[in-house]
């Protein structure tokens, strides 16, 4: 095997790499010898047909096999003989093949640049402390104890309002005509919330026990039968129950029911959680700082092959006239996210910084207890797609780089109340050409994190 470097130019080397007839003859018949004891063909016992008879019979095929594989395993030599480190899929030129042939390609790669990393410590960061409102946490703690109301049957003579429970039979007609679903019985709904149909529970107030009434709406325009969707429909009601609902009350008792020990605990929970939600969505606004500073403080060439994948990911669901419109903007979008993807991942390296599996069970953890009953689904979903676990670790992995860069800058830190960061997101989110937040581009790097 004889390697040669034909050209350099920028980040792209291409390689000659020759191997000779002899070899790749040696590497044919190794090959014919392990088939005799695979193949079976009539009128030869097993293991005894003989190198000539396959070679006749799946010559082509076996000579394609060894080939492939020369070239698997003479291209990772040559890389890592010439010391390269690969940007994406190097690139294959076959220049001559065949059988009794030498065989000679070029092997044409991009390969990453070298990133002189800047210091952090000049890089200035927003950090904000967000202050909840104690008035909020009251109002959540009232709407929790309003959705777990008590209900007690009101008296005979006492009309349904807004918030009382109220059980039902209905029959429903279209243009005096009965449709499928058009009875039902023993309907409980909340009057207020506009559970079963638009513009039904305002008629169904001032009702009392036993009482009938004639109700006329539409049918919603997503309904599952399409030729009944939006159709004007009678629904003839009796009123079989009436109940009022009582909120529960707010006390050391509820907050028991709650999962906490005592109201006070269920105020810090609360707290905790709102902060926690802020301080999430507010750290979209420090990492989106961390990228403009980033991308702004370092100069580095870019892999043309990394960049025109990048594209491509952008543009797989536009049609072709929206690709050629905005190819400037997918082009300078895709070259940012390229870069913040090798600049992170240098950081990740020299820092080195990885992802240990214990971290991924504990994120697939937290998303099971986020989702309560679907503890199954969950494992099994990461258990039968590797890439929906790569695609975490490369998550956790670039969450860790952002991190441990915002540990090194200087934050600028205020803090705020609840209505100030409302105001600070709502600005951050307004629509822009260009999107906000850019997601990084994984390189081959993140594969070894």
């Amino acid at each position: 095997m004889k390697i040669e470097i034909q050209s350099k130019k920028g980040l792209r080397t291409t390689l000659s790499i020759f191997v000779d007839k002899k070899s790749i003859k040696k590497k044919l018949e190794e090959r014919l010898i392990e088939l005799q004891s695979q193949v079976q063909l009539k009128g030869f016992r097993p293991g005894k047909v003989p190198a000539a008879v396959i070679k006749n019979q799946f010559g082509k095929a076996v000579y394609g096999e060894v080939i492939d594989k020369l070239l698997k395993e003479t291209s990772s030599k040559a890389l890592e003989e010439k010391k390269i480190k690969a940007a994406g899929q190097p690139k294959i030129d076959l220049k001559t093949f065949g059988e009794g042939k030498d065989l000679n390609y070029e092997l044409q790669v991009d390969c990453f640049p070298e990133i002189k990393l800047s210091p952090l410590d000049k890089f200035q960061i927003k950090d904000y402390k967000i202050s909840i409102d104690k008035k909020f946490i009251e109002e959540k703690i009232k709407e929790m104890a309003n959705s777990h109301k008590t209900y007690i049957e009101k008296k005979p003579n006492e009309k349904s309002e807004t918030g009382d429970q109220i059980t039902f039979d209905y029959s429903g007609t279209i243009d005096g005509k009965k449709f499928e679903g058009s009875e039902g019985k023993n309907i409980k709904i909340e009057l207020g919330k506009n559970l079963f149909l638009e513009n039904f529970d305002k008629q169904m107030e001032g009702l009392k026990i036993n009482e009938n009434k004639s109700v006329e709406v539409l049918l919603p325009s997503n309904h599952p039968k399409k030729e009944l969707a939006n159709k004007k429909t009678k629904f003839d009601c009796k009123v079989t129950s009436i109940k009022k609902g009582i909120s529960s009350k707010i006390d050391d008792e509820f907050a028991k029911q709650m999962g906490t020990k005592d109201l006070g605990e269920l105020k810090n929970m609360i707290e905790k959680q709102m902060s926690n939600q802020y301080s999430q969505a507010l750290s979209s606004i420090s990492k989106k700082e961390i990228f403009d500073q980033l991308e702004k403080n370092h100069n580095i060439s870019l892999p043309d092959n990394l960049v025109e994948n990048e594209i491509n990911l952008i543009t797989k669901n536009l049609k072709k006239d929206e690709i050629l419109k905005h190819r400037s903007k997918n082009e300078k979008l895709a070259k940012s996210r390229v870069k913040l993807g090798l600049i992170l991942n240098e950081f990740g390296e020299k820092n080195n910084l990885k992802v240990k599996d214990e971290e991924i069970k504990s994120e697939i953890q937290k998303q099971v207890k986020g989702m309560p009953g679907q503890e199954k689904l969950i494992f099994e979903y990461y258990q039968k797609n590797p890439l929906a676990t790569q695609n975490l670790r490369g998550s956790l992995y670039e969450e860790k780089v952002i991190n441990f860069i915002k540990s090194k800058c200087k934050l600028n830190t205020k803090n705020i109340s609840m209505k100030e960061a409302d105001k600070i997101l709502a600005d951050f989110n307004k629509p822009n050409d260009i999107p906000k937040q850019n997601k990084t581009k994984k390189t081959n790097k993140d594969k070894a994190k």
